[in-house]
């Protein structure tokens, strides 16, 4: 009897403790429900045409959109742990992340290779992590050449003015990438450089959620890359940055794609 009564004893603690848990899960949820709705803002409308080109134009001015595209090779860290190697002549990409390596081929998807522990991986183990390694490209990648990116055919431009009644340039992006669709307000200095975007993004539930984007550094091929962002209370780091024409001047221990 002893026996029994203890275990009701249990059972009713164990479902106290889970009503409680429910409940504190329901607060949570219901609260950063609140805080989002709260904090998201619409798309702001804008509007095409001559003027919005004319404020993407002095943007990639002020990155040196000149330098980017004689710039065929990249290399730089995201967030200390993925690390990047872009051939953009020859148009492919090395990725390495934990034990993991992987080459894109962005001209020819089936010729790309993946590796674990240099292990050559093969079928659904190598699409795997292919596919994992352009999800990482296409997200890490944007943080470093977005503002290049702005007068591509695929980008449509919008002006809009602030409540400060400062221009804006709203880019939306029709295809590409991994999520298309997604649009960004660029905010700009008054010499045409970054200094912020607000994003409206299929990843983020929250709209017009802000992203600095700061300590710009002039590369050794004139490209002018932000390094550091905040994204609330995220530091989004670029580090182990290089560009260059040639593949040597990166100056790398071996070549990534032989």
């Amino acid at each position: 009897m002893f026996i029994l009564s203890a275990n009701k004893q249990q059972v009713k603690l164990i479902i106290r403790i889970f009503k409680w848990l429910l409940a504190i899960t329901m607060i949570l949820f219901l609260t950063l429900f609140l805080v989002g709705f709260m904090l998201s803002s619409d798309l702001p409308e804008g509007k095409k045409g001559e003027q919005a080109d004319l404020l993407a134009k002095k943007m990639l001015t002020a990155v040196n959109q000149e330098a980017w595209d004689t710039t065929y090779y990249l290399q730089w860290s995201f967030r200390g742990g993925h690390d990047y190697v872009w051939d953009r002549k020859d148009r492919r990409v090395e990725v390495k992340w934990a034990k993991n390596r992987v080459i894109l081929d962005l001209a020819n998807w089936e010729n790309g290779k993946a590796f674990k522990n240099e292990k050559v991986m093969q079928n659904k183990d190598r699409d795997k992590l292919i596919d994992k390694a352009w999800g990482f490209f296409c997200n890490d990648s944007f943080w470093v050449i977005a503002p290049t990116k702005v007068m591509e055919e695929v980008v449509e431009r919008r002006l809009v003015m602030t409540k400060e009644g400062n221009e804006a340039l709203l880019v939306t992006y029709k295809s590409g990438g991994t999520t298309p669709g997604d649009s960004y307000l660029w905010h700009l200095d008054e010499d045409g450089l970054p200094n912020s975007y607000q994003m409206w993004v299929s990843i983020i539930p929250i709209g017009g959620v802000k992203a600095t984007w700061e300590d710009w550094e002039t590369t050794s091929t004139g490209l002018k890359v932000a390094t550091k962002h905040k994204l609330g209370p995220l530091n989004v780091a670029i580090s182990n940055l290089k560009t260059a024409h040639t593949l040597e001047a990166l100056n790398l221990d071996r070549n990534p794609f032989k």
